[in-house]
C-alpha cells in the first residue's frame, strides 16, 4: 500500500495541491491515501500529518 502526503504553506488560495495530487496519484497512491495540509510548515498542528503518520503505523 502506498501512502502520499502534500503541503503547501498558503490556505488562501495562492496555491494549490492539485499539482502534487496528480503526482501522487500518478505514482498509483489511491486518493483515500493522500492526506493533505493547508498550512504553513512552522505550525505545529498539521492535522493531515497526523492522520498520515497513523496510517503508516
Amino acid at each position: 500500500m502506498l501512502i502520499g502526503y502534500a503541503r503547501v504553506s498558503k490556505a488562501d488560495g495562492s496555491q494549490s495541491l492539485d499539482l502534487q495530487r496528480d503526482a501522487l496519484i500518478a505514482a498509483d497512491v489511491a486518493e483515500d491515501q493522500i492526506y493533505s495540509d493547508l498550512a504553513s510548515g512552522k505550525k505545529d498542528d498539521r492535522s493531515g500529518l497526523e492522520a498520515c503518520l497513523k496510517a503508516l503505523r
